[in-house]
């Protein structure tokens, strides 16, 4: 399967596409400790891999998507992760969202990274109003 183009972000398997992004290809083959950052954004605190400039695109898109921010944290987050189920999430295969020629893993539970993944969708798409000029 060839990589998908920039921004077309529906989830898959890390092992569907190769990514062009050293960075994230180490940290999704071997999401350490060192490699799980946080994003908080809304109610949300969810880990995620991947390195640093497609996990700061991925941040980006999902700020627009937010009434609150949207930030990300390289230790874990004062109070944790409040959902049981996103909190045991990182120990199975998640999916991967390609983002521009790399990609962010989030380890979270279905439904809540389900959220995120919708955020970034909708983030996306209002950058994308945001930046097309009318007709």
């Amino acid at each position: 399967m060839s990589p998908p183009a920039p921004d077309e972000t529906t989830p898959a398997d890390a092992d569907e596409f190769a990514l062009g992004c050293d960075a994230c290809q180490a940290a999704l083959a071997d999401p350490g400790r060192d490699s799980i950052s946080f994003l908080l954004t809304d109610q949300l605190t969810l880990p995620v891999v991947s390195c640093d400039e497609h996990l700061e695109r991925f941040r980006a898109a999902c700020a627009l998507a937010t009434t609150d921010t949207a930030e990300t944290l390289t230790h874990r987050p004062a109070g944790g992760i409040h959902c049981p189920a996103c909190r045991r999430a990182h120990t199975t295969a998640q999916p991967v969202v390609p983002v521009a020629d790399g990609a962010v893993a989030v380890l979270g539970c279905p439904e809540h990274a389900s959220a995120l993944v919708g955020r970034f969708h909708t983030g996306l798409e209002t950058r994308r109003q945001l930046t097309t000029s009318p007709v």
